[in-house]
């Protein structure tokens, strides 16, 4: 079972790159990811599907937040997605394939892949399948990971050599009226890590010092955290978690 290399622990990882709170640099964006490379921090990306089943790096479901468009974003073709400017100037969500070009190994790629059941379910895998494509020959650093356990089992079928791991949460207080409260009992014990063939996880940064982290860092799983936005929370989380996912500030 392929693990994370350890270029993933030298550096903190910056959490959508390393945006400004997307006044001139918009998250997930060449702009954030150049300066992720230049600053020598990991990044974290996150990746939807477009209309005609291209991996894209964007993190919402919609475009209204980040964009000047509106809409759900899996109705944008990757032409509509390269011409959409987003609200701090930029133009055009990069492909996962464009930030592979950029990245070239420089640092590690901390990619998650979003959930596209609407529920954690099983109804998964034309994202999976791309973001597999795009991935075929890259040389660096590199692991995947998503809050859908479906969606990582999916990931070691179609790239089984790339290091695997699950997004995961305390799960309490997201009434989001998405996911089912039965479904969110269910992650919340992160029940699926051996069965998906997980070497790490990526958890809410607040809940590290819950028994079933403990369990697994005993039995040797990597534990990573997000999203440290303070020094004082990243003395914190650092007790237990080997790197963090931050953003907000610059960790020294």
């Amino acid at each position: 079972m392929p693990t994370l290399d350890p270029a993933f622990f030298k550096a903190p990882i910056a959490h959508r790159a390393l945006h400004d709170g997307n006044h001139t640099r918009a998250e997930n964006n060449m702009k954030a990811i150049e300066t992720a490379i230049a600053s020598g921090f990991g990044i974290e990306i996150d990746l939807q599907l477009s209309a005609d089943g291209e991996a894209m790096v964007f993190h919402d479901y919609s475009l209204h937040r980040l964009t000047e468009g509106s809409g759900p974003f899996a109705q944008r073709n990757v032409t509509e997605l390269a011409e959409l400017r987003f609200k701090t100037g930029e133009v055009g969500v990069p492909t996962l394939g464009q930030v592979l070009d950029a990245v070239a190994g420089q640092v590690p790629l901390l990619i998650e892949v979003k959930d596209q059941d609407g529920a954690m379910g099983p109804k998964i895998g034309l994202l999976e399948e791309a973001a597999a494509r795009a991935l075929a020959h890259y040389k660096g650093p590199v692991a995947l990971m998503s809050f859908n356990p479906h969606s990582v089992a999916k990931l070691a079928e179609l790239c089984p050599d790339i290091p695997r791991g699950l997004t995961t949460s305390a799960w309490a207080n997201r009434e989001d009226g998405i996911v089912p409260a039965a479904r969110r009992a269910e992650l919340r014990d992160i029940p699926d890590y051996d069965r998906v063939g997980a070497c790490f996880i990526s958890h809410q940064w607040d809940d590290l010092s819950s028994p079933r982290v403990t369990e697994l860092k005993s039995a040797g799983a990597h534990i990573l955290c997000w999203t440290i936005k303070s020094p004082e929370a990243e003395a914190q989380a650092r007790e237990i978690a080997e790197n963090i996912t931050f953003e907000g500030y610059l960790p020294t």
